[in-house]
């Protein structure tokens, strides 16, 4: 008894000048409820009044509340602290759109040095057939460029479809020349035989694997930070639950009906209701964690095959290699190609026009070949782990944050306990997470959110991804945006015939990295002994 004598003298010395009976109490109240843009003036009464009908801001005093201003102000409370989560978030949502693209130009550049070189390669070593041979080269860098960027596309098929185009043009300029160009359908037959007398030896299936390797690595990076977006924009959005915002109500506004427009919660009494109202947030915080963490570990492997930058700046000297090894193996071609062409079929000599590179790109001296890309991909990936480090506690300390950086009272002060003004706030703090929430003595949850538990499950699936345990079919973010799906084993060979990454006969593992369905009536089609209908 003598404890609330106590706290009433102290409500009444914070409160002086706004006593019961002084008639311009509700004057302030008005002037913030119109500042903060909370509902029309008309809501509010002229002078205080018995709040009977008050549902959360139930005091045995005077009010200057009424029914319809306990609910702008609900919405208010709502909305105040939907900002100051997404204010919270803003900064690490621009770090990682930002590095997005940043990731995605510098896929550009290289792509475009990757090509320049292969080109300036050809320019100089195989002279004859270079300005020919632009068209695939663009073709296979531009394939590559839209499988890291998401498209679906099977790498097997568009390395095989590049050395397909290539092997008319080896065979026409360096294995077979002569006064003319092959004919259209004669060319066609030596390109669909491309694949029985295999003129490049292992280098298709060796461009292919380094691709599949370096380039998974390098598209799984961006479609995790794709994911860490929709991490931030879920929670930016969360629906607060209704004992949530009732409690927000309690603890920002019912204050005001008393006329304490300036008072602010007890600390104790903030880390409850911001527990317990952000609890689904903070389930997050492992899963986050260990994001970040799989980030670190996919960065640290991207080196040697899975280094993408490495492998696309080193295509070049791959290709000509496979076009010397055929030019070294012309004569054993040339016979397979007769044997299944029959006899090359030229076009009239007549027809035929010296071409020179000025017709395309300019040779560029292999010494000019410079590196023109600013930083690498991994001082990239360096610099936004780093800054990205700040953020692995988000979640789990985030209604710590906002309580003592914006909402609550400071140490020794006055402050708001829920229904009173008092020195302390008295009952029991709560932890963090939906389990802790059960003795919160401020807001009841029920349970987590199922919005939030389905982002979790997408953040598993990406960590599992990012932590090497299994190969996903990369050709969207399908799997990944819904958590589910099957990932494809590791190139180690952890999957059979059945997970369909197994080869045929031999066991070759099969490079399949998305969705090939399409390509596989193709793909049998070109099996089969080419004809043309030039031959004699």
């Amino acid at each position: 008894m003598g404890e609330l004598w106590t706290n009433y003298v102290f409500f009444m010395a914070c409160c002086s000048g706004l006593g019961f009976g002084s008639p311009n109490r509700c004057d302030e109240v008005r002037k913030v409820f119109q500042l903060r843009q909370i509902g029309p003036n008309q809501l509010l009464p002229l002078s205080p009044r018995p709040g009977s009908d008050l549902q959360v801001c139930v005091t045995k005093n005077l009010t200057c509340c009424t029914k319809k201003m306990e609910e702008k102000y609900q919405v208010a409370a709502r909305r105040d602290i939907q900002n100051l989560v997404q204010t919270s978030s803003s900064s690490l949502k621009f770090l990682i759109s930002r590095n997005v693209a940043a990731f995605q130009e510098t896929f550009e550049v290289l792509m475009r040095q990757a090509e320049n070189r292969t080109n300036a390669v050809f320019q100089e070593s195989y002279r004859n057939m270079a300005d020919q041979a632009v068209g695939p080269v663009r073709e296979l860098f531009t394939d590559i460029s839209l499988f890291l960027l998401g498209s679906e596309l099977n790498i097997d098929d568009l390395v095989q479809r590049f050395f397909d185009a290539l092997f008319p043009l080896v065979y026409n300029h360096l294995i077979n020349p002569g006064l003319s160009n092959l004919s259209p359908g004669y060319a066609e037959c030596v390109r669909s035989s491309s694949r029985d007398v295999r003129p490049f030896g292992g280098a298709p299936s060796l461009l292919a694997d380094q691709i599949a390797r370096s380039g998974v690595s390098g598209k799984l990076l961006l479609q995790a930070l794709h994911l860490g977006i929709e991490v931030i924009n879920t929670t930016d959005h969360l629906q607060l639950s209704r004992e949530c915002r009732r409690a927000l109500l309690k603890m920002h506004y019912c204050p005001h009906c008393q006329g304490l427009t300036q008072s602010k919660p007890c600390m104790g009494y903030c880390l409850n209701v911001m527990r317990g109202c952000l609890a689904s947030m903070a389930e997050i915080d492992t899963h986050w964690r260990e994001f970040v963490r799989s980030l670190e570990g996919l960065s640290a492997r991207m080196h040697g095959p899975q280094d993408l930058e490495q492998v696309l700046l080193g295509v070049h000297t791959l290709l000509h290699d496979a076009v010397g090894h055929a030019q070294k193996n012309g004569p054993r071609l040339s016979a397979q190609v007769h044997k299944l062409c029959g006899p090359p079929s030229r076009k009239p000599a007549q027809s035929v026009r010296i071409q020179h590179s000025s017709n395309s790109r300019e040779s560029i001296p292999l010494n000019a070949l410079v590196r023109v890309s600013g930083d690498s991909l991994a001082v990239r990936r360096r610099d936004f782990l780093n800054s990205l480090r700040l953020y692995r506690t988000l979640y789990g300390g985030l209604a710590d944050q906002l309580c003592v950086s914006e909402l609550a009272s400071g140490d020794g002060l006055s402050c708001w306990n829920g229904t009173y003004i008092v020195k302390s706030y008295t009952l029991r703090v709560v932890g963090n997470g939906i389990k802790a929430q059960s003795a919160n003595p401020e807001v009841k949850v029920k349970g987590a959110d199922p919005v939030i538990n389905q982002i979790i499950d997408k953040l598993k699936h990406i960590n599992q991804l990012l932590q090497g345990k299994s190969i996903p079919k990369l050709g969207s973010l399908d799997q990944i945006e819904t958590g589910s799906g099957d990932a494809e084993g590791r190139y180690s060979g952890e999957c059979d015939d059945e997970d369909g990454c197994g080869g045929s006969g031999g066991g070759e593992v099969r490079r399949k990295v998305s969705r090939v369905s399409k390509y596989r009536k193709r793909t049998v089609s070109t099996s089969t002994k080419p004809s043309h209908p030039d031959a004699p």
